[in-house]
This record gives structure tokens, C-alpha cells and sequence, in this order.
């Protein structure tokens, strides 16, 4: 972690610990408009773990294949849509045009969750500068930060 974060990374880190604030993309991707926010964001519809109710997250997509989508877990294993998906490993993903499609869930291990966080920092360096001193931050110390891979469902 870094000596004292940015006074926007510690903005950041408050927004991410805000659940209002992080819900309010969810009525644009509920109304079909995800769209507007472009590739970069993925709502994860998932359910509760106690009460089997639906419940949704919009996190930005950290890594994308032909049929992948990787996202990072920012409030680490403490993040209910993280605890929920562990749990009961039911996801449907909107994102983009696509709306409500059924996924597989896939926690990786902290190696390949390390791997794939390393390259998103290969990739955007300054966006990583920002968003690891933000969860560091968030955290109270170095982040855990878990990595969840969604490809299509199997059989």
C-alpha cells in the first residue's frame, strides 16, 4: 500500500463502501439501457444467500475473452454479490445489449486471481494505480481482492 492514497483514491474507496451509490446503475440495466455504459460494466444478477431473493451488482468487467467475463471482487471476500455468488454460484449477466444470461461461476484461486489482477495492471497502469489504493484503503491495509470468471453454463 502506498504511503497516504490520493484524496480521489480515498473518495474512491468511500464510494465503494456507499451501497447506494453503487446501486444506482442497476434501474439503467434493469430498464434495458446497460447499453449506455458501454462494455465496461457487467450487472450480475445473483441470489441471497439466506433468502433466495434476487439481488444485483453492476462491477466494472476487469477482463474479457470470447466467452468470458472476469470481475474483481473491490470489497474483497466481505462484498455481499461475492458471498452470495460463493455460496450458491447463481449468476445471470447483462451486459451491454445482452440481457439476463445465464453464467457459470468460477472463483479463482488466489494465483490465478493474482494473474489475472497483474495483467489488468499491464494493461491499465494508471486505472490499477488508482483502483488498488482505493481497495487497499477500503480494506484498512493490503486488499485481498478476489477474482470471479463468468463463461456459459456447462451441459
Amino acid at each position: 500500500m502506498t504511503d497516504q492514497p490520493s484524496w480521489s483514491d480515498r473518495a474512491m474507496a468511500k464510494a465503494l463502501k456507499t451501497p447506494w451509490l453503487m446501486r444506482l446503475p442497476i434501474p439503467m440495466f434493469k430498464a434495458g439501457l446497460g447499453w449506455m455504459l458501454g462494455d465496461r460494466f457487467v450487472m450480475i444478477e445473483h441470489l441471497g444467500r439466506t433468502s433466495g431473493e434476487p439481488r444485483y451488482a453492476v462491477v466494472e468487467v476487469m477482463g474479457r475473452e470470447p466467452n468470458v467475463i472476469r470481475v474483481a471482487s473491490g470489497l474483497g471476500t466481505k462484498s455481499q454479490w461475492y458471498r452470495n455468488l460463493k455460496a450458491n454460484g447463481v449468476a445471470f449477466l447483462s451486459t451491454g445489449k445482452a440481457r439476463r444470461v445465464p453464467a457459470h461461476v468460477r472463483i479463482l484461486s488466489e494465483e490465478e486471481s493474482q494473474q489475472a489482477l497483474d495483467h489488468y495492471a499491464q494493461e491499465y497502469p494508471e486505472a490499477w494505480k488508482h483502483l488498488k489504493s482505493a481497495m487497499d484503503y477500503a480494506a484498512g491495509g493490503e486488499a485481498v481482492i478476489p477474482v470471479i470468471e463468468f463463461t456459459p453454463p456447462q451441459g
